[in-house]
């Protein structure tokens, strides 16, 4: 594998065929690295070129780098640009790579052929929030500000937000490794509740204008989409909805479904890849 390629410091894996061939972005959520795909990318590399990254602040041998939204659709751009030039990427994304990356894909339409979002919807939209209980309100809110409150005690005393986090992530059954998991992966959380780093209040709902897969996991106590959402996506043509038995880390829980629904809907579905000059 050639040297990762560095934007803003940060280290850009490039795994597969030369281009022009289809490119696969993809960006991960909490409390994850670029590593939560090695799965994916060994299943998908004889065909597609893979292009993966840790999200800024997500990497805990370096200083905390908390960014806004538009810092962050920024920062995929120059990714997008410099790794898949004048190829529109088809664009993998999970937990808050699913919030950031629908941005991304809405913002930039032009640097997004196709969208492959997993268990994360319309997650906080009016609709969202209407069909979740008030049980499961209580629980998202619970683990949430548990993590807003590690990511602001991190910044005092290291060691302590460090191990909220890795509590947190040990309860949720996160597959991640604890060496990898720090507070500083936590600010999506204090943006969300608190409005730091620009907040989340002005994200566009989401409504992609890509063909979009979406997976999700069933065996969770709540849900980041709603029915209507889904069933709305379905109903569009080069859509599809997926539904596995398993928790939230669908490409973990059942690397072979995740990746036999990915590569079936990647194979079906037209890319925008541009022809050998």
């Amino acid at each position: 594998m050639a040297e990762p390629l560095q934007i803003d410091g940060i280290a850009i894996h490039i795994e597969g065929p030369a281009a022009p061939v289809d490119n696969v972005v993809m960006i991960h959520g909490w409390p994850d690295t670029h590593r939560l795909w090695d799965q994916t990318v060994a299943a998908l590399k004889d065909r597609h070129r893979c292009v993966r990254f840790t999200l800024p602040g997500f990497d805990n041998t370096r200083p905390r780098d908390p960014r806004s939204v538009q810092q962050l659709v920024e920062f995929f751009a120059r990714v997008i640009e410099s790794t898949c030039p004048g190829q529109p990427v088809t664009l993998l994304v999970h937990d808050w790579g699913a919030v950031f990356g629908y941005q991304l894909a809405m913002r930039r339409p032009d640097l997004v052929a196709r969208v492959i979002g997993v268990d994360v919807g319309d997650a906080n939209s009016p609709q969202h929030l209407k069909s979740l209980s008030t049980q499961a309100k209580l629980g998202i809110a619970g683990y949430q500000w548990w993590l807003l409150l590690a990511w602001r005690l991190g910044a005092l005393i290291p060691s302590l937000g460090d191990g909220m986090t890795r509590r947190m992530a040990r309860a949720l059954r996160c597959p991640a490794p604890q060496a990898l998991i720090g507070s500083g992966m936590c600010y999506p959380y204090d943006m969300a509740w608190m409005g730091s780093h620009g907040g989340l209040k002005r994200l566009a709902p989401v409504a992609l204008t890509q063909p979009m897969l979406f997976i999700y996991g069933t065996r969770k106590p709540f849900m980041f989409h709603s029915q209507a959402w889904a069933e709305a996506l379905a109903a569009r043509p080069g859509c599809q909805v997926v539904a596995l038995r398993t928790g939230h880390w669908v490409m973990d829980n059942d690397p072979a479904g995740f990746i036999d629904a990915v590569r079936t809907w990647l194979d079906a579905t037209p890319s925008r890849v541009a022809p050998t000059p």
